[in-house]
């Protein structure tokens, strides 16, 4: 580390990566097994929480407690230390034995905080991240050379309120976008999906579709657009396709006329970098849709709600399925905090007179914004839920299908290989497979191990 990179680090402040500690304290234990369950991060010691250097005195004896503190976490955590002039710096690497704890139980970093879990949600964690999560796996065929567009990295550090005064490619290790594999540097999914000269090359999950119809019903398609330019761009170009297709009122009181939009900017605004943050990028059917209608606007996106958040929680904590995505959009004015967005779509509809909005999470995730004339009664209501259990029911028949062909095919085949095939989680196997037994479409023959599938219905 030198100053330049201490001075990196301080702008960003603390996140998904990193923290500041003042002093070692009762609390440091939890921040390991925090980090440990998540992706690893790096500790600063002599640092407040606030950003400014205090300096710590660095000892043999301070190091080894560190190295103690962190043996007796369970299972032990192996932790690299270093310093750069009065900082310690500790380096608390991904385990590799998921789940850990310490004497005051489960924790997992969850942005700029190291929340408490049960065990049970730490080893549901676990089970659903024994894969590597999408956004933080090395993409192979991406070349630094020839792929790395280097004026959205630089629109990116403006949004962030970044100032270049490192090389671009300590930066880009900073942010965790890039790591050097082989002497080679090497780019995470999320790197690719921000900073790729051509984010379609890499991915068939990457694209926003827009679409405007000229009623509440999917029939008349008025406009159709696809945008695949990277996050950023994605997310602007959507925003301006809801401004450019919503209605505009104009209030005039005074000289000045007021312009009061079909729907507030702040809504659909952070529904689009929603839907884009917390897509299930493994799943490859389906698209993230904005679709603009006569009095309502849907968005969605492929993935409902992470297994380890519970329904009674939803809209009170941030449990980011992409956790360098998150943090990335946390650095820009797209993200003003992990964790508030819902509410803030709920605020700004009600700022503007308008009905609460309505979230639908089961095999995609919905936000459904209503506009003046639709109030929420039992008949929009079902309405709006007719439209969403159809873009659901689009999905899933195409998904079905793959699954009784593959069953038909292969009696015997496991939900492994399932998911495998068809690009679904493992998760996403089990709900299918669950519906299709509830709907006596087919059975199971015999145990888990050894047994078979038998197609009922024709």
């Amino acid at each position: 580390m030198n100053k330049q990179e201490l001075a990196f680090i301080l702008q960003e402040g603390e996140g998904q990566y990193m923290e500041f500690k003042e002093n070692v304290d009762k609390s440091i234990s939890k921040e390991f097994v925090a980090f440990a369950n998540a992706s690893g991060g790096r500790i600063l010691l002599g640092i407040t929480d606030e950003g400014k250097i205090k300096g710590i005195k660095i000892t043999n004896t301070l190091k080894a407690q560190l190295l103690d503190i962190a043996h007796n976490c369970d299972p032990a955590i192996q932790l690299k230390l270093g310093g750069f002039e009065n900082i310690l710096i500790v380096d608390v690497p991904e385990g590799k034995n998921k789940p850990y704890s310490c004497s005051q139980g489960f924790y997992l970093r969850n942005g700029a905080t190291s929340p408490k879990m049960s065990r049970d949600e730490i080893m549901d964690f676990s089970i659903e991240e024994g894969k590597i999560r999408f956004d933080e796996q090395i993409n192979k065929d991406f070349e630094f050379e020839n792929d790395f567009d280097g004026n959205k990295f630089d629109q990116y550090l403006k949004l962030a309120g970044l100032t270049i005064n490192l090389p671009v490619k300590e930066i880009l290790l900073n942010l965790k976008v890039a790591k050097v594999i082989d002497h080679k540097l090497k780019f995470t999914n999320a790197g690719v999906l921000f900073f790729a000269k051509k984010t379609e090359k890499f991915f068939f999950v990457s694209k926003v579709v827009c679409v405007n119809y000229r009623t509440n019903e999917k029939v008349d398609i008025l406009d159709r657009k696809i945008f695949d330019e990277g996050i950023i761009s994605n997310i602007m170009e959507a925003e301006n396709y809801v401004a450019k297709h919503i209605n505009v009122e104009f209030e005039i009181r005074s000289l000045k006329r007021r312009e009061i939009p079909q729907y507030p900017k702040a809504a659909y605004r952070e529904a689009i970098v929603n839907a884009i943050m917390h897509r299930d990028y493994f799943q490859k059917s389906g698209d993230i849709m904005v679709e603009v209608f006569r009095n309502k606007i849907i968005i969605s996106n492929p993935g409902g709600l992470v297994k380890w958040l519970k329904e009674e929680d939803f809209g009170k904590y941030s449990c980011p399925r992409n956790h360098l995505v998150a943090e990335l959009l946390s650095k820009t004015e797209y993200v003003e905090k992990l964790g508030t967005g819902i509410n803030r779509i709920r605020t700004a509809m009600k700022e503007a007179g308008l009905s609460d909005p309505i979230f639908e999470y089961n095999y995609t995730f919905a936000t459904i914004l209503l506009d003046k004339t639709e109030r929420v009664g039992e008949s929009v209501e079902k309405i709006i839920h007719k439209t969403v259990e159809k873009t659901v029911e689009k999905t899933v028949e195409k998904t079905v299908e793959r699954i009784l062909a593959l069953i038909k095919a292969n009696p015997k085949i496991t939900q492994k290989e399932l998911s495998e095939k068809t690009a679904l989680t493992r998760r996403g196997v089990e709900w299918n497979l669950q519906k299709l037994k509830e709907g006596r479409v087919i059975k199971r023959i015999g145990p888990d191990k050894g047994g078979h599938w038998e197609i009922i219905l024709p």
